[in-house]
């Protein structure tokens, strides 16, 4: 998204689109607006000129009227110009901030799904959201303030100079002096700063959506925020980093700025002590007590001009680094898609010598895998925690590609299909479904949305949630979590299962689907898995190893690597890791708590 050819705003208009043009119009006018703002400072000046002409007969000063009424149009239209801009910088900003959010969302959808699992949402919304908004600033209000500014500047140096160059360079200095503080705060290492301040602001983002939802586990065990090391260390880290910023960056030059800006009508008294004696002794010390009434009104605006372009150029970091965030999104590598695209032959899954490694991780998390899955078959992956099982499962849906080797479906190269298509053929139950705060017909409906409301039902029926719905104010049409109607984590796995039956999906796969489930509901979602599962393709992935003993296959994962594979009866009498495993699953279930007199 940022190319190193072009600067931040450069690339800002290029997201306003046919906005562009509002921006350039609502910057123009924002300086031709404080340009014309000065005019009533030279009708003060006129004023004080004639009346000390005048003196001390000021009837004759019968122009000051005049610059009355000319000072107040001026700063009328200043006024009116000035809010035109503001208008015309404001629509085109929330527009690009709305474009790059849009923008963010479709680069979001053409990335591969287990981009998801590494960034969580709260991350993701402070990133894309957060940031975004921060560019509006920028656009509607900073970037008018710096040129227009720019403009009365220049104009102020302008006439500075015209009146008498020696208060004129007085008056400067103390303007150079504050610009030199200003950049010191802004440039160099201290711009890195910044960034790992809003560095610091995105964790600290992150951890908090993760502390809240953690807030029900803390309540239980009755913790404090400080049991939540990660969200406490991240609050640490952004205190320690702001700190840094404003006491070790800001503090000293920004002393030195308001100084100087605000006492910019000290450094007119060396000029007058200078020039006064040359005043009178050419006799024109009425010209001189005008010039130096001009210059004491023009110092006063001096410190409102420079305090503007700080705010306005620590906007531009803001913006900045807000696209440095933004990009990480925008960047994000995406779902490749080949240009000859095939279709699946049939429902089979194979994978060949499949080597697959995390990001940053040292050691693949799977490694030299090969296993085919006939249509029709139910195989099983089991096997230690971290072994891999997941990661495999992942591979077939491109939630991620294999680093090396191939994961076909139906004997197509899943790097070479439709991604919809591979979707579609696809449906999923993973430990942890997730459920959206609609009716259990929308929830259910999400898989297939052109579905009838009798297909509902009918996939209801055979996930076996009819007690669920009987127990519904308004059936399928209430709304999960609205007025205290929330489902259980089993019960929420037969919807999740009912999702999945709609779909009607050559291929399953069922990640760890009865993890949470009482036995009630375990029983239940085994017959769902019935209906579920029936002529289909099916990867499952347990630790419960009673329900993967009627697998047509069982793969033992351990370590990334295929330790053994064959049915329930021919990995028992191997004697390998499968037989270990069960036998320690039967005593792990056989196990009870016994009473001082049962012992």
């Amino acid at each position: 998204m940022k190319d190193k050819k072009k600067s931040d705003i450069s690339v800002l208009l290029d997201f306003a689109g046919s906005y562009k043009w509002l921006t350039i119009t609502g910057l123009f006018l924002s300086a031709v607006a404080m340009v014309l703002g000065m005019v009533p400072y030279i009708c003060i000046w006129l004023v004080v000129r004639d009346l000390i002409s005048a003196a001390p007969n000021f009837t004759q000063a019968a122009d000051i009227s005049k610059y009355g009424w000319t000072a107040f149009g001026f700063a009328m239209g200043s006024i009116v110009i000035y809010f035109i801009a503001l208008l015309c910088t404001h629509l085109a900003a929330f527009r690009t901030a709305s474009n790059i959010r849009k923008q963010g969302m479709r680069h979001l959808m053409k990335v591969p799904l287990g981009f998801f699992d590494n960034n969580a949402s709260g991350y993701l919304r402070n990133r894309l959201d957060g940031a975004a908004g921060e560019t509006e600033t920028l656009l509607a209000h900073n970037l008018a303030d710096i040129v227009g500014t720019a403009a009365m500047f220049i104009s102020m140096i302008v006439l500075m100079f015209v009146f008498d160059w020696r208060m004129g360079l007085s008056c400067l200095l103390a303007a150079v002096i504050s610009v030199i503080a200003m950049f010191s705060m802004m440039g160099g290492k201290n711009a890195k700063l910044m960034a790992e301040y809003q560095n610091a602001q995105d964790i600290m983002s992150k951890a908090g959506t993760e502390y809240v939802r953690g807030i029900p586990v803390v309540k239980v065990f009755q913790q404090t925020v400080y049991s939540f090391k990660a969200f406490k260390q991240a609050i640490d880290d952004y205190s320690r980093k702001a700190e840094r910023y404003t006491v070790s960056v800001c503090e000293f030059p920004q002393s030195i700025n308001l100084t100087f800006t605000e006492a910019a009508f000290v450094f007119l008294v060396p000029a007058v002590l200078i020039l006064a004696p040359m005043a009178l002794s050419g006799g024109t010390f009425a010209e001189f007590v005008t010039n130096f009434a001009f210059y004491a009104i023009f110092s006063a605006i001096i410190s409102t001009a420079l305090a503007k372009i700080m705010f306005a150029a620590s906007g531009t970091i803001l913006a900045s680094t807000a696209l440095g965030r933004i990009s990480h999104i925008i960047n994000a590598p995406t779902l490749k898609i080949a240009d000859n695209l095939i279709l699946p032959k049939d429902n089979s899954i194979e994978f060949q010598d499949v080597t697959f490694a995390y990001e940053g991780a040292d050691i693949p998390a799977l490694e030299h895998v090969s296993f085919c899955v006939e249509p029709g078959q139910t195989v099983a992956l089991v096997g230690p925690s971290g072994g891999g099982k997941t990661t495999a499962a992942s591979l077939i849906p491109r939630f991620w590609d294999a680093s090396k080797g191939v994961v076909k479906v139906g004997g197509a190269d899943v790097t070479k299909v439709d991604p919809h298509i591979l979707m579609d053929n696809i449906a999923f139950v993973f430990q942890n479904n997730r459920l959206f705060k609609t009716s259990i017909l929308e929830n259910v409906r999400a898989s297939r949305p052109d579905a009838s409301r009798e297909e509902v039902e009918q996939a209801l029926s055979a996930a076996q949630c009819n007690d669920i719905i009987e127990k519904l104010p308004d059936g399928i049409d209430t709304v999960i979590g609205s007025e205290g109607t929330y489902l259980s984590g089993g019960e929420q796995q037969r919807i999740a299962l009912a999702r999945a039956i709609l779909k009607n999906a050559p291929i399953i796969v069922l990640d760890e689907a009865t993890a949470f489930a009482d036995p009630e509901n375990e029983a239940l979602i085994q017959k769902a898995f019935s209906a579920l599962t029936k002529g289909r393709t099916v990867i499952m992935i347990a630790h419960r190893l009673s329900t993967v003993v009627g697998a047509d296959k069982i793969i033992v994962l351990d370590s990334g690597r295929i330790t053994e594979q064959g049915t329930h009866t021919e990995l028992l009498e191997s004697s390998g890791l499968y037989a270990r495993m069960w036998e320690d699953y039967n005593k792990a279930a056989k196990w009870r708590i016994l009473s001082e007199e049962a012992k």
